[in-house]
């Protein structure tokens, strides 16, 4: 699950086997609604994260004006937040939290600038500037509680829509299987209403039944999908275009289903493709959804560029007295290099040469060979969980994530980014489909969404899936994310072998 809530793909079935799929009679006590204080606890930190630093920023310089300095930041900043939506019910604790922090963080700086120049404030600048600074940090802080909060509401299926699924038989299953895999989310599937005479091989039971042709009366579809609603519970219907669900019919559909104050959600088919590359327009009275390409050029990615070598230039000052100990433990362990080099493919295929500190016996190439019927990953991975190349210090680098130190010296030579796809060698390219193939379109990363998910214990299929998610739905925010997480994940080494 994501630090931040950003939209990116979640983990298979075979990783997630809660199903989402309930009785069709609403269970006992199991509200839809959101908790009422999420609301207030969502200002409170909003007003104090904002109040505090800015008064202990103001008082450092000028005590009579701190207090009302920092009133007048802390109400801009729950004005700017209240005037974009923050606070309505519908969007506490869904989707990211990060990024809208950081817009209206923007927005509010700019209008107490113009305050600034309006009223003649005379306070230094960088002081005010500084003591605007944590409001974001507090406001993704308190979202981000909020957040987990509620997630952790919707997996014991609570805060939930009942939600009933219309569409052609083989669209249905697949809706139905994709949210029953994910817990995240606000729609539990208590029935399905399909289109034609094809049953669907869902879990959920058949609500009701729609001709494949369109009826001759207005209200046919109507009546049995509201009867079908009713009956059930159901908050919101869920309808997967097709060709026999024309616009118009869906059209008329939809009056019906407003009128009854039933919530209708068109299901484009889109999958794992991030909300800020989605727009919707209309062009003649058709309602289009304009899909932006992935970043992959403009001032983001120069950004990003520049970034990932003066970070890891950064990394590598402060971090020598830990490059000099950890050479010193893989010299004096075991015979051979310390510093293990290894040609890996990076962006657009281009091969290049890795280092990190080598923590497997020095003919580790090839004992592989003799060790390839022991392969305990599935797909174009080889991984064995007690590796008997792997040398006693080597163990304990890999559990701490120390052995990957060196390859800030390929981020800063420009062949890898700090955050990006798992690194791959040569023979695993050789075996990829032209799915896979898409991992190449960025630079590998130091970290990634594989490390910071599982690692070793996820399989191929989960690899690649977080893997596309990335190279697809990449921004800055997501790399930040990211970054906050590798930390967790190097603590706890899950999946470090």
């Amino acid at each position: 699950m994501w630090l931040f809530g950003e939209t990116l793909p979640q983990l298979p079935a075979a990783r997630q086997p809660w199903n989402r799929v309930v009785d069709a009679q609403p269970p006992a006590g199991r509200g839809t609604g959101k908790p009422l204080w999420y609301a207030p606890a969502a200002v409170l930190g909003d007003a104090v994260g904002a109040l505090v630093p800015a008064y202990l920023a103001f008082a450092a310089t000028d005590t009579a004006k701190a207090v009302t300095l920092a009133v007048v930041a802390a109400v801009a900043w729950l004005l700017v937040r209240a005037a974009r939506d923050r606070y309505a019910e519908g969007r506490l604790g869904e989707g990211a939290v990060l990024r809208p922090a950081l817009h209206d963080w923007l927005v509010m700086v700019g209008m107490l600038a113009v305050v600034r120049a309006a009223t003649g404030e005379d306070s230094p600048f960088l002081l005010a500037l500084t003591a605007l600074m944590p409001s974001a940090p507090a406001s993704v802080v308190a979202h981000t509680l909020i957040r987990r909060h509620l997630i952790a509401r919707r997996r014991d299926g609570r805060a939930v829509h009942r939600a009933l699924v219309i569409g052609e038989a083989d669209a249905v299953d697949d809706l139905v299987g994709h949210l029953a895999r994910r817990t995240e989310h606000e729609f539990v599937v208590v029935g399905v209403c399909p289109v034609g005479e094809q049953d669907p091989q869902s879990l959920a039971p058949v609500a009701a039944r729609l001709d494949r042709c369109e009826p001759p009366r207005v209200t046919a579809d109507s009546a049995a999908v509201l009867e079908a609603a009713r009956r059930l519970g159901v908050n919101a219907v869920l309808v997967v275009p097709g060709p026999h669900l024309s616009g118009t019919r869906l059209r008329r559909l939809s009056w019906a289903l407003h009128g009854a104050g039933r919530r209708l959600v068109v299901v484009p088919g889109l999958t794992d493709v991030s909300r800020r590359r989605v727009g919707v327009f209309s062009v003649a009275g058709l309602t289009m959804l304009n899909v932006t390409p992935p970043l992959r050029r403009g001032l983001a990615a120069v950004v990003k560029s520049v970034t990932d070598r003066l970070g890891a230039a950064l990394l590598i000052v402060l971090l020598a007295p830990v490059f000099a100990a950890v050479a010193l433990v893989v010299r004096l362990d075991s015979p051979g290099p310390v510093v293990h080099r290894q040609t890996r493919v990076g962006r657009g295929g281009v091969p290049f040469t890795m280092m990190k500190f080598r923590t497997m016996v020095a003919d580790a190439e090839r004992l592989r060979r003799q060790l390839a019927g022991t392969n305990e990953r599935d797909g174009r991975m080889f991984k064995i969980r007690r590796d008997p190349r792997i040398t006693r210090a080597g163990r304990l680098l890999r559990r701490c994530s120390l052995d990957e130190l060196p390859q800030l010296f390929n981020v800063v030579r420009g062949d890898m980014s700090l955050v990006g796809p798992r690194p791959p060698l040569p023979d695993e390219v050789a075996r990829y489909n032209e799915v896979e193939l898409r991992r190449l379109a960025v630079k590998p990363g130091l970290t990634g969404l594989w490390q910071v998910s599982g690692r070793s214990n996820l399989s191929w299929d989960e690899t690649i899936a977080l893997d596309l998610g990335y190279v697809d739905n990449w921004s800055p925010s997501v790399d930040l994310g990211v970054l906050l997480r590798t930390v967790r994940a190097v603590i706890a080494g899950t999946g470090a072998y």
